[in-house]
This record gives C-alpha cells, sequence and structure tokens, in this order.
C-alpha cells in the first residue's frame, strides 16, 4: 500500500479511536473540547463558539497581522535561544544543526527536514543518536515552492526547521509527555492562551512506517505538528515498533513572525538586510494596501491555484483596487524578498559545500541563483549577491557562526556563477532572433532554461527589444524541478543482479587491519557455480572505487572479488577445487596490494591538498583506485589550472614527506560523527552501526574501508598527470603513486629522448621545436584556408611529414602538466595535419 493509502486508512481508524492515538488526558485536562470543521477536519480548542479548524483556508486567512496574540515578542534569534533553553529545563538536550549537505545519506541531496538528521540508522534502532530526547535548529532546504517565496509572504527555498525527538521503546515511550512540552512552548514559551491555540488530529505515513500526527495552529497560522512514529505495515499486517520515534518540525520563521505581527515572516527572519535591501533598491511601500492584501497572501499559493490571474482579479475586487494597481505594488516586494531569501539558502548550502551546477542538487542552487539575478536585472537594483551573504552571516552569527567563517569562499563560487550568468546572457540576443518567426511556448521556455540555462525572464526582456510577447508560466520554477526530476529517474542506474546467499553468515574482512597482511586459512561457507564464500579472508573486494586484490584459493586463480552486503564473494576463473567444509589458504599479490594501499592513500592526502589549495567546499565526488594509476573527483565550480596542479601536487608531497602515521580505526558512527563532524563521508554514505576511520593526523579523516598504508612515507613521490572536467562542478585529477610514479617517470624520459633524437634537438629544446613545428602548421593553415598558394602549404607539410607518428600522441598523453600546452598543441597539429592533407589531395 502506498504511504498516502495507509495515511487516508490510519486517519480513519485514529479519528475513530482518538481516545487512543491522542493525549486526550493532556487536552481535556487544559479544557480542549473535540469538534469536526466544514472541511472535515477533528480539531480541540477551548473556545464554546468555534466553528472551523483554524486552517487559513476556513478562517479566512491570517489574522495576527499588527495584532499578535503571543504575549513574549521575540526576534529570529530569540526564538532559538527561548525554545532550547524551556527544553532544556524538561531534560531534552539542544545539538548543533546538521550540514544541510546530506553526506550520511545515499537517497538524498539535501536535508528537508530535522528527522533526517536522523535517518535511516538512529530510526531505525541501528545506531544511538546523539542525544536522547534532543531539540535542534536545522537549516533545511526545499525547492518545490520556489514559485511562492517573495508572493505569499510564508514561503522559503530554505528555512530553519526546530526539531524535538525522541527514540524510545514500548516502555519508555510517553507521548502526553512529548505533547505537554510542546503544549507549554506554545503556552509559556510563545505566552498563548489556550483560547488561541488550536489543535488538528492527523495522521503521517513514509517508508512503510506510520502513526498519528498533532497540528497546532493560531489566527490562520501552522506553527507546527508533532508526529508520533509508532507502526509499522508488515506482510501479516500493521505491527508495532519496538523503537517509537518522535518527530517534531516547528517553523523557526513562523514562531518569529507569529510573535511580531509583522507584515511578512522575511521582515522578521532577515530583518537587517530587508532593511538594507529597501534603502538599496528605494522601494516605497503603501503599508495600507500591503497590510489589506497580506490577509490573502497564501491565496497565491501556486500549487494550488490554476488560474492564478483570476485570484489576483479576485483579491484586487476584494480590495476595491485595480488588479495591476495591486500587482504593481506587491510583485516587485515580492521579488525584494525573493532575492533575499535565495541569497540565505546559497550561503548556507554553499558554506556547507554544495556547488550550483547543471547535475544533482546543484541544479536547484543554479535556479535559485538565476531567478535571484534575473530580479536584480528587471528592476535594475544595484544590489550585489555577495553582500547580501555578508549581511545574512553577520545577522545569523548568534545561531550559526560557521556561516562567517566560510564566507570568502561563497563569493568566489557566487563571482564564478555570476560569470557564467552574464556569458549566458549574451547568447541570449542570438537565441531569441532565430525564434523570430516562432511562437516561444512554455515547452520551449522550459527546454531553454534546461539546456542552455537562460532564464524565462531574460528571454521576456530580449523578446520584447523585438515586439515579441512572451508569456511565462507563473509556476514555471516548479515546472524546471518537476523535468529535471523525472530527468534524473530516467537515467536512474538499473541495479545490479545478485547471487542467492540467503542465510549465509557474515564473511570476516582481515583487510581492514595491516594491509601487510597476504595470506589466511580460511572455511568454505558456500560455493555456487564459479563463486566461493569463505568464514573469512584477506582478500580485498572492489568497493570505495578501489579495484580488488589480485588473489588465489589454494592453487586457483580468482578473476573477480566483490561484496553483497556483507558478504565476501570469491569468483574463480575456473570450476572450484574445494567444496563446503573445506580449510583452504587465501593467497594475495603483495606488489599488487601495495600499489593499491598506495593510490588509496595518496587519494586521501590529494583530497586533503586540493581543499587547502583551491578553498573549503572541496569534497570527493568519486575515485577510482587500480594498479597502474588512479583518479580523484573533486567537486569544483571551474577548471584547474596548471599552477594550482602543481601546487596540489607540492603539497601532497609535501604531506607525504613528513613520515605521519595514518591511523585506522573503527567507531560507533554517533561517536565518530560527534568527534569528527559529516565532512567524515567523503567518499558517499557509510553503512552500519560502526564505522572505520582513517586518520592521517591534522591532514585528512575519512570514514573509509579500504586498504591504507601505516605512514605517509610508504606512498612514495606522488605525480599529478592531469586534471579535467569530468561534469559540471565536478573536476577529475589523476595521478600515480609509489611504483606507479617511477614506471610513469622512465616512460617520459624514454619518450623524451626519442622525441628528441627524431627532432634532432637536445632533450631541454624539445618545447621549442615542437613550437616552431606549431607555427608552421600554422603557416600551412593559413595557405590552405585562404586557397592561396596551395603549392606553399604542401611544401610545409613535406617539411614537418617526418615527425608525425605515434611519438607525438605518446608524448602528449605522458608528458607532465608543465608541457601541457604544447602538447595539447602537438595533439590538435596532427589531427588537423591529416585533415589538411585530405583537403590538399
Amino acid at each position: 500500500m502506498a504511504d498516502k493509502d495507509i495515511k487516508k486508512t490510519f486517519k480513519k481508524e485514529a479519528s475513530k479511536n482518538y481516545k487512543k492515538y491522542y493525549a486526550v488526558s493532556v487536552l481535556e485536562a487544559e479544557g480542549f473540547q473535540r469538534k469536526q470543521c466544514n472541511c472535515g477536519t477533528f480539531f480541540w480548542t477551548i473556545n464554546e463558539d468555534q466553528k472551523n479548524c483554524g486552517d487559513p483556508a476556513c478562517s479566512g486567512g491570517f489574522q495576527f497581522f499588527g495584532k499578535s496574540p503571543a504575549r513574549k515578542e521575540m526576534d529570529y534569534i530569540q526564538v532559538w535561544k527561548q525554545f532550547a533553553k524551556l527544553f532544556k529545563d524538561r531534560g531534552y538536550t539542544p545539538i548543533p544543526r546538521y550540514p544541510v549537505v546530506a553526506r550520511w545519506r545515499d537517497d538524498a541531496d539535501f536535508v528537508q527536514a530535522s528527522i533526517y538528521d536522523f535517518q535511516p540508522y538512529v530510526v531505525s534502532g541501528e545506531v544511538e543518536p546523539p542525544a536522547n530526547p534532543l531539540v535542534v535548529p536545522q537549516f533545511s532546504l526545499r525547492f518545490n515552492d520556489i514559485d511562492n517565496v517573495g508572493i505569499t509572504g510564508a514561503h522559503y527555498t530554505g528555512f530553519v526547521m526546530i526539531g524535538q525527538h525522541a527514540f524510545d521503546t514500548k516502555e519508555r515511550w510517553d507521548q502526553n509527555k512529548y505533547f505537554t512540552d510542546i503544549h507549554n512552548w506554545l503556552k509559556i514559551g510563545l505566552g498563548l492562551p489556550n483560547k488561541e491555540i488550536t489543535y488538528h488530529e492527523d495522521a503521517w505515513a513514509g517508508g512503510g512506517n506510520f502513526g498519528p500526527c498533532m497540528e497546532f495552529f493560531s489566527r490562520g497560522l501552522e506553527l507546527g505538528n508533532q508526529v508520533y512514529m509508532m507502526y509499522e505495515q508488515t506482510p501479516k499486517g500493521n505491527k508495532e515498533l519496538n523503537l517509537k520515534v518522535l518527530d517534531m518540525g516547528m517553523g523557526h520563521e513562523r514562531n518569529a513572525w507569529f510573535t511580531k505581527g509583522a507584515s511578512t515572516s522575511y521582515e522578521t527572519t532577515f530583518p537587517t538586510v530587508s532593511k538594507k535591501m529597501f534603502e538599496l533598491t528605494g522601494i516605497k511601500v503603501d503599508n495600507d494596501l500591503v497590510q489589506r492584501f497580506l490577509p490573502y497572501s497564501s491565496y497565491l499559493n501556486m500549487d494550488e491555484v490554476e488560474d492564478i490571474n483570476k485570484v489576483w482579479k479576485d483579491i484586487a475586487k476584494r480590495l476595491s483596487v485595480d488588479q495591476k494597481q495591486l500587482q504593481d505594488t506587491i510583485l516587485p516586494l515580492s521579488s525584494l524578498f525573493s532575492v533575499a531569501e535565495h541569497a540565505r539558502s546559497l550561503l548556507v548550502a554553499l558554506s556547507d559545500g554544495a556547488l550550483p551546477s547543471n547535475v544533482g542538487g546543484g541544479y536547484n542552487l543554479r535556479v535559485i541563483l538565476r531567478r535571484a539575478l534575473s530580479m536584480l536585472d528587471r528592476y535594475q537594483w544595484k544590489v550585489n549577491m555577495n553582500d547580501l551573504c555578508d549581511w545574512h552571516a553577520s545577522y545569523l552569527r548568534p545561531l550559526f557562526p560557521e556561516l562567517s567563517e566560510n564566507l570568502e569562499n561563497v563569493k568566489k563560487i557566487l563571482d564564478v556563477e555570476k560569470q557564467k550568468y552574464k556569458a549566458t546572457k549574451q547568447k541570449t540576443a542570438q537565441i531569441v532572433s532565430r525564434l523570430a518567426d516562432k511562437k516561444i511556448t512554455s515547452d520551449k521556455l522550459l527546454e531553454l532554461y534546461d539546456s542552455q540555462g537562460i532564464s524565462p525572464e531574460i528571454i521576456k526582456q530580449e523578446a520584447e527589444k523585438n515586439n515579441k510577447k512572451v508569456t511565462i508560466p507563473d509556476n514555471f520554477y516548479a515546472m524546471v524541478a518537476e523535468r529535471h526530476e523525472q530527468e534524473e529517474q530516467k537515467h536512474a542506474t538499473v541495479k545490479e543482479e545478485k547471487i542467492n546467499l540467503e542465510g549465509l553468515p557474515e564473511t570476516e574482512a582481515l583487510y581492514y587491519g595491516d594491509y601487510l597482511k597476504l595470506s589466511n586459512k580460511a572455511k568454505v561457507i558456500e560455493v555456487i557455480d564459479n563463486d566461493v564464500i569463505v568464514d573469512k579472508t584477506v582478500a580485498y573486494p572492489t568497493s570505495g572505487g578501489q579495484l580488488h586484490d589480485r588473489a588465489f584459493l589454494d592453487d586457483q586463480e580468482v578473476a573477480d572479488i566483490f561484496k553483497q552486503g556483507n558478504i565476501i564473494v570469491h569468483r574463480l576463473k575456473e570450476r572450484p577445487k574445494c567444496k563446503v567444509g573445506d580449510v583452504i589458504e587465501v593467497q594475495i599479490d603483495e606488489e599488487y596490494r601495495k600499489q593499491l594501499a598506495q593510490h588509496h592513500t595518496a587519494t586521501h592526502i590529494i583530497n586533503a591538498a586540493a581543499k587547502e589549495i583551491l578553498g573549503n567546499h572541496i569534497n570527493q565526488a568519486s575515485a577510482k583506485k587500480a594498479g597502474d594509476k588512479a583518479h580523484l573527483d573533486i567537486t569544483h565550480y571551474g577548471n584547474i589550472s596548471q599552477e594550482e596542479t602543481k601546487k596540489i601536487e607540492n603539497r601532497a608531497n609535501d604531506i607525504v614527506k613528513k613520515h605521519i602515521t595514518v591511523k585506522k580505526f573503527f567507531l560507533p558512527r554517533t561517536e565518530a560523527e560527534k568527534r569528527y563532524g559529516m565532512r567524515l563521508y567523503q567518499g558517499g554514505a557509510v553503512p552500519g552501526k560502526s564505522v572505520r576511520i582513517v586518520d592521517i593526523e591534522g591532514i585528512d579523516v575519512e570514514a573509509c574501508g579500504g586498504t591504507h598504508l601505516n605512514n605517509t612515507s610508504e606512498v612514495g613521490t606522488i605525480r599529478v598527470i592531469k586534471t579535467n572536467k569530468v561534469q559540471d562542478g565536478v573536476v577529475r585529477i589523476t595521478f600515480t603513486a609509489g611504483k606507479a610514479s617511477d614506471k610513469g617517470a622512465q616512460v617520459v624520459d624514454t619518450i623524451l629522448k626519442e622525441a628528441a633524437k627524431l627532432l634532432e634537438v637536445a632533450i631541454g629544446e624539445v618545447p621549442a621545436r615542437a613550437e616552431e613545428l606549431f607555427k608552421k602548421w600554422k603557416s600551412a593553415k593559413k595557405a590552405l584556408k585562404k586557397n592561396k598558394v596551395i603549392e606553399l602549404a604542401e611544401l610545409e607539410l613535406k617539411k614537418i611529414e617526418k615527425y608525425e607518428g605515434d611519438i607525438l600522441v605518446k608524448t602528449a598523453e605522458i608528458l607532465n602538466t608543465q608541457k601541457e600546452h604544447i602538447l595539447n598543441t602537438l595533439k590538435r597539429f596532427k589531427d588537423e595535419l591529416e585533415q589538411m592533407k585530405e583537403k590538399l589531395k
């Protein structure tokens, strides 16, 4: 059954037996009584005359502007401080936020709610929580409401969800206490009298788990909700969970807004930024019209409206004002808040290590950045995104001081993105001119945004210069997000076939300790075709980007080693001679094992060096460690220059020479995360209740299961062969270490000598001679292009004929990065030379 169906079914059950599923005794003790709204919702209130549930759709919108019933007025910073204090006094531990980039999960790019911090391992009971119970101010990102940001006064792409969480056994579960605690926040923390609070009965379902839920409202605004995850769906029916989970999510922004009774939540969420924006843009607000409009602003929710123009028309009629006048007043204000809001989301995401790009979660970051930049262009506001980030970081310092520490790096990334945006704008005129005789439809706008990164606002501006009308869908950015999600699902990786290993015990991996442990005696547990499973093995399976060891089982060569769950499978080249119960010897190739360990340890070293040289945004995207060479893919916003490459290589070799001990040990997941933070997860999510730590002290700490050296000095020389961009926002560093570097150096030396001999120059003169050949090639190309003096071109080609051949290609592949510009010249020279010959024939 789908989650929505589980929720629907359970909600009916909970409504019938509400005393079983909700904290009825607490509600009744506080004087609340149960009623049902015309919309069907069961709600609790102490007001005899209250007929509706208090939802804005039923109660006529928000009704707290300028007259908040909260007796305690708090600014944005004070809300968390007061909440944390109140809950600490009630036995909860306040913990710092997790990074918004969800590195510990393989199913999400960003944290979207506070419960994300504890999924999947804590909520499943596999891992202990960092505290229990706890509260957390979790910054979260969601991109399904981009079009609503600014216009409704309440929507965000980036927001803080204040989480109240507990993870308890059936025996310790105390729903009445959890509900009392949140009720005390409303009554004592916000100072709300009970008559101003309405509770909704609801249900929640997700991932096969479900339970009751209580939402809390005041004056039309939902302040938060408490989910009680208590049951799971099984083939045999619904079952009570062994570990029950409290998941209360409360809008930090909404609570500050509510206590202030301000016009919009943006003014209370980032008051200093809003003030500066008003000063810089010169917007004059018609306060009377805005105040009258705000109760209806929630009606403009793009997700719930089919004809947005009709809604604008209806609101204008209610306010007795011209629709154009209303939109001319509200839309610039909406854009101002959108720009400020998007800047805050970008600040946190980039500070936590994310990058705008055209793939994955980075795609949505680029969407909101370009939306903000196009709004600045449209109104010709002289506002700098870097300044906005400065102001946000300053205001948020009491809550999130780390944002101020990463500002310079954030600004570098934004500057690069702004240059890309400008380049896109410049090509827009060309594209629009090609569409002069065609209608620019919504689908075309989506296609141009997705393929070229051109925002619809820019296209509209350019089209209007040519008296061409373009209509932008009101929910354009929601359409973009949906289209992108569909594309990603289309290209989802197909799961590999698995062999049946049901009932087999976990394999004891012996390769985690000393990488020089090369053999062990093992008992055969299972034989399936050519696959052999033993009780323990020193042989490393292909995983974490590292290729498997070269191994033998007794005298039989192993073709492949892989891991399925916690079981290691040895696939032989021939039918196994061994049978279940036999004791055999597992042996691995010492030289190959050492080379893989050198490349893997070098990967960690280069990752650390790249972070030092390029900035704190550097994270491992993926990696591959083979015998001949290795590569590390890192998150970076541009190409790596030759100078930066050399600095990375030099820094890496400095680390090698420092003779630093490489520590390898296991820690419980919770302890590892507390000690080292979420940057542990460089290669992606790591499963299990405990994680293996590889610590190059003072340099790099990662959760990693690969084979590693005992000391950095064992790595040998690290040589960076090349760097290249593999996708938007990801750059590959290809390198060698140890013997692979020595072999590479020998080959380079041989090739250089051969090249010098063929070119009839000394080794040191090879670059100059290559440049000379390049000039001759240019001369030949020029003559050919102008179709003049064909004889001259033929003469030039004959002169350099003897220098053609594999030598040029080999040189281009092997020479080090210092000669990169020359090598590229040689490659290009040779390829185009062939083309010119054909044309001359």
